[in-house]
């Protein structure tokens, strides 16, 4: 086992909520974007709201709880983005607006599915995880700076 391994740990989750945090960004700088992609008949679609799937890296968690159960010398390996998806549970909403180029022929034209504050709340709890890493980062650091003050 390292020592850096608990630093190690840390910077695996100040990588991924940084994403997080960048992929929320966009989401909210494209929340009026209706001509983002083109669908297979030729027509525009809006943006649709992006988001990040975290995975464990290294062993799961049923494992770890084992091998605590046994008490084995178990460690996490942080965490990872296995990939960007999007929302499609949501559906685009519709809003009334005859003079917009994007509208049907009742007048209603199909806004991204971005809602601003489901986005906030994201980021907040993002922003709360990325500073938790970083206090368990600063630890780390102190707790492996003591050491090499003992040896003096």
């Amino acid at each position: 086992m390292s020592i850096f391994h608990s630093i190690n740990t840390s910077g695996s989750g100040l990588t991924a909520q940084r994403l997080r945090m960048d992929v929320i960004s966009s989401n909210i700088a494209n929340m009026d974007t209706t001509r983002a992609t083109v669908n297979e008949n030729g027509e525009y679609e809006p943006y649709q709201r992006k988001m990040t799937v975290f995975q464990q890296r290294g062993e799961g968690f049923s494992t770890l709880l084992q091998s605590a159960r046994n008490s084995q010398s178990t460690r996490g390996s942080g965490v990872r983005v296995t990939e960007i998806t999007e929302d499609e549970t949501e559906p685009f909403k519709l809003v009334y607006n005859p003079n917009h180029p994007d509208a049907n022929e009742e007048g209603y034209v199909e806004m991204p599915n971005v809602d601003p504050l489901k986005e906030m709340v994201d980021m907040m709890s993002a922003t709360r995880s990325y500073e938790a890493n970083v206090t368990a980062l600063n630890a780390s650091k102190t707790m492996l700076m003591k050491a090499l003050e003992i040896g003096r």
